[in-house]
């Protein structure tokens, strides 16, 4: 909900803006232009401050992808910033990956020769069973 107010707010702008300079000013250039900049430094913001933001606080939609061949084992915040891990079977690797506002300066955490303790190990079945 909050996605589609911040949406809402970029286009009136967008409309504001044509409105005033290609209406009154008869400007039709400078209204392309300006609305072109506010509809993408409203890109930006949301995609490089806003997204992860509205998730967490006002429960907005997010999609990410797990890797091929790697199975997701959970998921946490860490103040604005997403953390995510993942197993690897292959290299026998947990992976602690931040998704990070705009994917920009993401940390990531492997961790070798990680056993993750999940249903369908031998053991593990066993173990996760409560007595009776």
């Amino acid at each position: 909900m909050v996605t589609y107010l911040y949406w809402s707010l970029v286009i009136a702008l967008v409309v504001a803006a044509m409105t005033l300079l290609a209406g009154r000013m008869n400007d039709i250039r400078t209204a392309l232009i300006a609305s072109a900049v506010i509809l993408i430094v409203g890109w930006a913001a949301y995609y490089f401050h806003f997204q992860q933001i509205f998730v967490k606080r006002f429960g907005g939609v997010m999609s990410v992808s797990v890797p091929d061949g790697q199975q997701h084992i959970s998921a946490t915040w860490k103040d604005d910033n997403l953390w995510i891990e993942n197993y690897d079977p292959a290299t026998n690797t947990c992976i602690f990956s931040e998704y990070a506002r705009g994917n920009l300066l993401e940390g990531r955490v492997r961790i070798k020769n990680c056993n993750p303790l999940r249903l369908g190990v031998a053991g593990a079945g066993a173990a996760a069973t409560p007595p009776p």
